[in-house]
């Protein structure tokens, strides 16, 4: 028992490092995206946390007893430890979201409902998770390359992949060689493929959850109208009831007269 508490107070504490580590990482890209502070201080210090997010990714791979699906859940780790552009950073903020379901925070606050688990479901049912990962890693691929062979910086060259892989194509930096031009046709089909099931993904599940609604609908629509049909045919006996009544009391009335 003791072993077990001992073990939740180092995960607790480990979770803890983890996340401010986190949002220093979140907070480290802000300042150099927007050139706050000393450029120099801030881009060694995104480094450290570059190294120090690589060495406990790898920690983990390692020490995983299944690293297949270590790998699926980890996708968005892998991104964040990616050095070709500080903004990559941002894609620890996915470790945030695993650790506040390890410990059922949403629960424990009472915020836990249908939305998280139709997150979830997003997330990993409908295969969100491996397409994002796959189109993100074709896109850092190919811009790897194309830096390499095309003498661009990594920056430029993520400019390039992206703008490429969702056929905007602003062609302010396109391949002048032979094998840059194979490394643009491969993002075209590989890219543009992966991008297409991604959003084609996103549009069918909120497709089916807006039909799965109207059909939980319906039903109660039925019971409702049936609810109605039923007063109304109860209120149309009771007025035939009052009309026979005043018919007797009308002839009644007439015979007296008579």
């Amino acid at each position: 028992m003791e072993t077990e508490q001992r073990q939740q107070r180092r995960i607790a504490v480990y979770h803890l490092i983890v996340t401010l580590l986190t949002l220093w990482s979140a907070v480290n890209v802000i300042l150099l995206s927007f050139h706050i502070g000393d450029w120099n201080v801030e881009t060694r210090i995104s480094n450290g946390l570059l190294v120090m997010f690589a060495v406990d990714y790898f920690v983990r791979l390692i020490r995983s007893r299944d690293r297949k699906t270590f790998l699926i859940h980890s996708a968005f780790d892998l991104m964040g430890i990616i050095p070709m552009h500080p903004v990559f950073a941002l894609f620890r903020l996915g470790r945030l979201a695993r650790m506040v379901q390890y410990h059922h925070l949403f629960w424990k606050l009472g915020l836990d409902g249908k939305w998280t688990h139709d997150f979830h479901r997003f997330i990993y049912s409908t295969g969100f998770i491996y397409l994002f990962s796959i189109s993100i890693a074709i896109i850092v691929l190919s811009a790897l390359l194309f830096s390499v062979f095309e003498h661009q910086s990594l920056s430029d060259s993520l400019w390039w992949a992206i703008t490429t892989a969702t056929t905007v194509g602003y062609g302010d930096d396109t391949p002048h060689t032979a094998v840059g031009k194979v490394i643009a046709v491969g993002l075209m089909f590989g890219g543009i493929g992966f991008i297409g099931l991604l959003t084609s993904t996103i549009t069918d599940f909120f497709t089916t959850q807006a039909s799965q609604n109207v059909t939980i609908e319906e039903p109660q629509h039925d019971d409702e109208l049936r609810q109605l049909l039923i007063k109304i045919d109860t209120l149309t006996t009771k007025v035939d009831h009052l009309q026979n009544q005043v018919k007797r009391l009308e002839k009644s009335g007439y015979k007296k007269q008579h």
